[in-house]
């Protein structure tokens, strides 16, 4: 995801951009897409990696590449780099960032959390951002709400999927075609997201701005209400920020053994 965001974007095509990948399979996909490509050996000439695994593949994605990360003077960023045993894969000194992107980063439209090391300096910081700014928005939090990050921003999409699938079949109910029903469920949540970031209202005034007296999405809002819409997104983000901090402190064991 982030390797297909990052070559379709003009100002890093331009640059040297180069992709590995653990299964031969990944790296079809690499060269389909007529990216440049390399095995671990390459790593010790780059100024920048970019590790992109799922939270269990950290520790051994840095084990077949150890000889390769033992460079000094390299930014590391790693997107779930949890485990003390990963962390001394990578030379002593080198700046590690964590990041968690999210999935809308394929259409330049992802947000992006950021955090640093101990040894990231600012400069190294801002090359992060550079890099995870061309997929979408970025943020720099303290480590310790990348969890509540994971929750709500990086499982967030999925959530909304569901959203918009019901918008879609709740339109399709009332007698829409279907893909009449997808475009205005799309649109308007693209539209509503717009409308929060471009004015900084809070939600409930731009609730209350739709809502009319005795009118239709008054009702339909307390049909959410008692259906409890609400309660349920805010016991999803808990939910899965609970099982990012589980899975964070299996790997920390994991890491120490």
């Amino acid at each position: 995801m982030l390797a297909e965001g990052l070559n379709q974007q003009p100002g890093f095509a331009e640059k040297s951009l180069w992709f590995s990948a653990r299964t031969a399979k990944a790296l079809g996909t690499f060269q389909k897409h007529g990216s440049k490509f390399r095995i671990w050996s390459w790593l010790k000439t780059c100024d920048v990696i970019v590790l992109a695994v799922k939270p269990k593949r950290p520790r051994s994605t840095c084990r077949s590449g150890e000889c390769s990360w033992k460079r000094k003077n390299t930014d590391f960023y790693c997107g779930q780099c949890r485990n003390v045993r990963t962390r001394s894969q990578v030379a002593k000194g080198t700046s590690i960032i964590r990041a968690m992107p999210n999935t809308p980063a394929l259409v330049g439209e992802g947000m992006t959390a950021l955090c640093g090391g101990k040894s990231t300096t600012p400069e190294q910081l801002r090359i992060a951002e550079e890099i995870f700014s061309s997929l979408g928005q970025v943020v720099t939090i303290d480590e310790s709400h990348m969890n509540a990050v994971t929750g709500l921003s990086g499982c967030g999409p999925a959530y909304l999927y569901v959203v918009l699938e019901s918008l879609t079949d709740a339109g399709i109910k009332v007698g829409l075609p279907r893909h009449v029903a997808t475009q205005l469920a799309a649109q308007t949540v693209l539209g509503a997201a717009k409308m929060l970031q471009v004015t900084q209202k809070h939600p409930a005034a731009l609730k209350d701005e739709v809502t009319t007296p005795a009118g239709c999405t008054i009702d339909g809002l307390l049909e959410l209400e008692e259906g409890k819409l609400r309660v349920t997104l805010i016991k999803a983000v808990v939910q899965a920020t609970k099982r990012a901090r589980a899975l964070a402190k299996n790997a920390k064991t994991e890491g120490a053994k």
